[in-house]
């Protein structure tokens, strides 16, 4: 019985020891989690403005930031920085039509315009456009509305990641 429960300890042990080792080894590369972002201290604490403050983009974005432990402010604050959205907005493109002349796919432009504004300083001005291709079948229109509300939520998801990312790489 003795011997029993020492090799249930050895194996348990052996096991830490193989987790321990493997996050030691993951962490040592720089592998951090999908979505968090190593933003610099000066943007740890930010204000969040838009053209649309209830938007989508905008709540994407503030839920990105907290969830990346910056500080959003709720009202502006002359010391502390400020993500400034100025514009998102989708445009439409066919790509190919039935023959009876009705539209078969279209090409989706999500663009989007923001400014990252420094205390005393120049706004830094982004822009970026996200591309999905949406196929449209007229006998599936239920169907294709929610098709097509998920790929517009999908596309602002990615807006906000690309936000993210861009303010990781902000030099000052």
């Amino acid at each position: 019985m003795f011997k029993s429960h020492f090799a249930s300890f050895i194996i348990t042990y052996k096991r830490l020891i193989t987790a321990f080792t493997l996050v030691s080894l993951l962490s040592a590369c720089g592998f951090h989690l999908r979505g968090d972002y190593l933003l610099s201290d000066e943007l740890q604490t930010l204000y969040v403005s838009s053209s649309d403050v209830h938007g989508e983009l905008t709540r994407l974005v503030k839920q990105h930031l907290s969830h990346n432990q910056v500080k959003v402010l709720k009202h502006k604050s002359a010391q502390e920085p400020e993500l400034r959205i100025m514009s998102d907005t989708l445009n439409r493109r066919t790509l190919s039509v039935f023959e009876n002349g009705q539209v078969a796919e279209y090409e989706l432009i999500y663009a989007v315009h923001y400014q990252l504004r420094f205390t005393d300083e120049e706004p830094q001005d982004f822009r970026f456009e996200l591309n999905r291709d949406y196929q449209d079948d007229p006998n599936l229109a239920l169907a294709k509305s929610r098709e097509l509300s998920l790929l517009l939520s999908e596309m602002r998801t990615s807006a906000a990641d690309k936000i993210l990312r861009d303010m990781a790489r902000v030099q000052r």
